[in-house]
């Protein structure tokens, strides 16, 4: 009876620890990776909820608004100039914003934002979302080994004496910021490259004169004689 005893302990901790491993495993841990992921994202938002982008350089200021139509381009540039904004150069940026995890999370103190390259950044992204909510990206320098960029999403409501986060982001964003003003336009296909003028080969203005072909007198066949004239007789 012991022996029958103990097995059925043994196999009653055994059903128990089973069912600890497949809640844990099953259930509990998808979910704690879902909670890991979501605080290691940039933001939260989707691509389709951004409504405009402001990207502020030392250089230029760029201002992209979605296209209320649909259409040929997606995206419109209202600065500096006011032309379609090239759709693929747009959803570069917004995939990363959209996508992006930080490598790390760093808690500095406010007044150390310089060492970082945060108080004067490489660029500002300013995000408006449909429902008027509003987010900042501040992208500053390269990390030691030039692999990440330390950047921070502003919370305006920190006060400058507080501690501050900085998150390590992909490289991906210094190129996605660095760019010229033209590839941030539209490609016109429309546009046409000149065909080069043919060349005209060159004539002698002064005509070269023909030889005039000499002219040939005919010789008579039958010539008629001339009369042979005789002294004529002296008066005596």
């Amino acid at each position: 009876m012991k022996i029958q005893r103990t097995t059925l302990v043994l196999m009653l901790l055994a059903i128990l620890l089973g069912g600890f491993v497949y809640f844990y495993e099953i259930l509990c841990k998808p979910q704690h990776e879902d909670v890991k992921k979501k605080q290691q994202q940039i933001f939260s938002f989707n691509e389709v909820d951004v409504k405009t982008l402001k990207i502020t350089t030392p250089s230029e200021t760029i201002i992209l608004e979605r296209s209320p139509e649909s259409g040929a381009t997606k995206w419109l540039m209202k600065s500096p100039d006011a032309v379609p904004a090239n759709d693929g150069t747009v959803a570069y940026l917004l995939d990363l914003l959209e996508k992006e995890e930080s490598e790390r999370t760093l808690t500095i103190p406010a007044s150390q934002l310089s060492q970082f390259g945060l108080q004067q950044p490489q660029a500002t992204i300013d995000i408006t979302l449909n429902n008027q909510k509003t987010h900042k990206l501040v992208v500053g320098k390269l990390n030691f080994d030039n692999r990440l960029v330390y950047a921070q999403i502003q919370d305006f409501s920190n006060k400058p004496n507080e501690n501050v986060e900085v998150v390590l982001v992909s490289k991906n964003f210094e190129n996605a910021i660095k760019r010229s003003l033209s590839e941030w336009k539209a490609v016109d296909n429309n546009k046409t490259t000149p065909s080069p003028t043919a060349t005209a080969t060159p004539t002698n203005s002064t005509p070269t004169p023909t030889p005039a072909t000499p002219t040939i007198k005919p010789i008579p066949i039958n010539p008629t004689p001339k009369p042979i004239l005789t002294n004529p007789t002296p008066n005596q």
